[in-house]
């Protein structure tokens, strides 16, 4: 338990007086009492601005040197902490030990590439083949379906594992087990008391686990599966007994690290230690889809969340979405550097056209909202043709415009394909679980960040209805209002490298462990440019000097971009993170802006 906790929302300190910013949020002290960093840098010695994001984030003294400096030797549990994990590992053994054939079910989004990635180097690593399905979006739809599974037992498949999905697929496993077909579930999905027909159920979310793990993303549940495979080999014997050498399972990490950050999880605990030491083992360049991902990716520093959540993600993603669904994990499993470059082109490609998709649907979707005007608990928007790859980006989109659940929803006649984003304190998952459990939808589930459905369009209505009841009393219970969590106030001329390489101790940042995020009080603007197709490029000057490079993404998507090409020369309160700009072989800060406001707002 940490020493200090943050303060609730309706404590927090309002940052410049700014109630309502030009993104319409509060900007509030992610830390209340200021004194807590101050007394916490002191105990540990280190800078005050580390002890006032460690206090913020309710970090103490004695979880400081953990937080700092995470380690898998600390935060990794034992596999055994999880319900049926050890009689997967023992399902697995047996089926490796008697030569059954073995294939993984993947999702085709990153956690499940990643996770069959994972899967499938440390079977090749046994000497093991690892048959991947990855089912087509358009075509199959998200999670196990009968069919697919069907034909991998006429092709001598006797045990499959599915990953990152299977956890609510009743159907499915039933005839899969009909058709005499054992299952392995390893999922991270939100649960429900029934449980699907399966070898074995591996879900730390499961009502009845008691491992405290539910914060994993599905890769991490696979990795876990790797420790308890390997155990279980080595216990009884199985290397010793072939003269086999035990693999060394941190050489896969660089594929957890990237699934973890991918599906936006917490990146606290254990999540934490493997991101960190994942993004070391990324460094390194040992796998070739990632190496070469990273070249057409044009990435070429140390990498870190930020690259791999936007840069390297969205292009693993891009196979399933727009176009091929097993390339992204083809990619990951690929050990040929000629293949993996053709491969990762293939991606870049995809990815292009994706954005250009994403765009269409995401214009069409806020003219429609616009003209229906979003509901009290969420936004919809539903249309026919638009493409399923992307819905759930725009949804994303949506809920960082409207400041509430979204959710968008792909029609293709008598059935729609949706995908909805949710904002803190609202568990979007179980509420589409009870929209599944009242008959309104064909399929759905998810965890509280995000969810898919599958509905009949014509209960299109209804479900809205429930949705909108249903989200609008959570938001009303905790009072929701729109915040942007602020660390502090900074002066431009404060922006220092040595600053910034002081706030990367508390580095990998992401969902829980948020990215330090500044307000330069009464600065102008100068120089203010549209680049790209809707960024904006400026410098930020203040009344105490320094100059600052900034530049706010998607900000003619807000009001944001217009008041910065626009300030006249008046003076404003602007908002974000600093991030090394790296241009021409030379190093400088930057300021990434998230939002702004006018002095008094």
């Amino acid at each position: 338990m940490a020493a200090t906790s943050p303060a609730s929302n309706a404590e927090r300190g309002c940052v410049l007086g700014v109630e309502r910013s030009l993104t319409g949020k509060r900007w509030e002290e992610r830390l209340d009492e200021a004194r807590l960093g101050l007394a916490l840098s002191q105990q540990l010695g280190l800078p005050e601005i580390i002890g006032r994001v460690l206090a913020a984030r309710g970090v103490g003294v004695e979880e400081a040197e953990g937080f700092l400096n995470p380690t898998l030797r600390d935060y990794l549990p034992d596999p055994s902490a999880f319900a049926d994990m050890d009689k997967a590992a023992e399902r697995l053994a047996k089926a490796i030990g008697a030569g059954e054939k073995i294939a993984v079910f993947g999702d085709y989004d990153v956690d499940g590439a990643t996770s069959s990635a994972l899967l499938w180097r440390f079977f090749a690593e046994l000497g093991v083949d690892l048959e991947i399905y990855i089912p087509d979006r358009m075509a199959e739809g998200y999670g196990p379906n009968a069919p697919a599974l069907k034909r991998l037992r006429a092709g001598g498949v006797s045990l499959a594992i599915t990953v990152d999905c299977g956890i609510t697929a009743f159907d499915a496993l039933a005839e899969a087990a009909e058709a005499d077909l054992e299952v392995i579930v390893v999922d991270h999905h939100a649960a429900e008391p029934r449980l699907p027909t399966a070898a074995a159920v591996v879900n730390p979310n499961r009502l009845d686990d008691g491992s405290g793990q539910g914060q994993m993303a599905a890769v991490g549940v696979a990795f876990m599966l790797v420790v308890a495979l390997n155990r279980t080999l080595r216990d009884s014997g199985w290397y010793a007994a072939g003269g086999r050498k035990e693999p060394d399972l941190r050489q896969w990490l660089d594929l957890v690290a990237l699934g973890t950050i991918c599906d936006v999880v917490p990146l606290t605990g254990v999540n934490r230690a493997l991101v960190s030491q994942g993004l070391k083992v990324m460094a390194r360049r040992a796998n070739a889809g990632l190496a070469a991902l990273s070249d057409v990716a044009r990435i070429d520093e140390p990498p870190g969340t930020y690259h791999a959540g936007f840069l390297l993600g969205p292009r693993v993603n891009a196979g399933g979405r727009v176009g091929e669904a097993p390339l992204g994990a083809k990619l990951l499993c690929s050990n040929d550097g000629s293949e993996a470059a053709a491969i990762a082109a293939r991606l870049d490609d995809y990815n292009a056209e994706r954005r250009e998709i994403e765009a269409q649907v995401l214009d069409q979707a806020i003219r429609q909202v616009e003209e229906q005007g979003p509901g009290k608990g969420l936004v919809v928007a539903a249309s026919e043709g638009w493409h399923a790859g992307v819905i759930g980006i725009v949804a994303s989109r949506l809920k960082e415009r409207y400041n509430r659940p979204a959710l968008v929803i792909a029609l293709d006649g008598p059935l729609g394909k949706g995908s909805g984003r949710s904002v803190p304190g609202v568990d979007l998952g179980a509420v589409v679980i009870a929209a599944r459990q009242e008959g309104l939808l064909v399929n759905g589930g998810g965890h509280p960040m995000a969810a898919g459905i599958t509905l009949e369009s014509s209960r299109l209505g209804a479900l809205t209805a429930f949705l909108d009841e249903r989200l609008g009393r959570r938001l009303a219970e905790i009072a929701y209002r729109p915040a942007l969590g602020i660390d502090g106030a900074l002066q431009p001329k404060s922006a220092t490298l040595e600053l910034l390489a002081a706030l990367e101790r508390c580095a990998p940042f992401g969902v829980g462990n948020a990215q330090p995020r500044f307000a330069l009080p009464a600065v102008k603007v100068a120089q203010a440019s549209v680049v790209g197709e809707n960024h904006v490029r400026c410098f930020l000057s203040g009344a105490q000097g320094g100059r600052l490079k900034g530049i706010a993404f998607r900000a003619l998507d807000s009001d944001l971009g217009p008041a910065l090409l626009q300030t006249a020369g008046m003076p404003l309160n602007v908002a974000g993170r600093l991030q090394i700009d790296r241009w021409g072989g030379k190093e400088s800060v930057q300021f990434i802006i998230e939002d702004a406001a006018p002095l008094g707002a």
